[in-house]
């Protein structure tokens, strides 16, 4: 639920004021502003349609990959 993870991300934005913090705030906030954009939200329409179609309603490989654009893969 992208209203969920937009809550989420500005609770966890609140707690990050450290210096060495604020780059990481600003990877979040440009996340933030995607889930937002009107782009986004037409492309996981369409990517719930699809998946719908497909019966994986559950699969949320689009916003995790814009998320990795953005942020860059977690190191393991």
């Amino acid at each position: 639920d992208t209203d969920r993870a937009l809550v989420l991300l500005e609770e966890y934005c609140k707690k990050l004021r450290k210096p060495e913090e604020q780059q990481l705030k600003k990877a979040i906030r440009k996340v933030m502003g995607i889930f937002k954009s009107s782009l986004f939200q037409a492309l996981l329409g369409s990517f719930k349609k699809k998946a719908t179609r497909h019966g994986t309603t559950s699969h949320t490989s689009l916003p995790a990959a814009l998320a990795y654009d953005v942020l860059g893969r977690p190191k393991d």
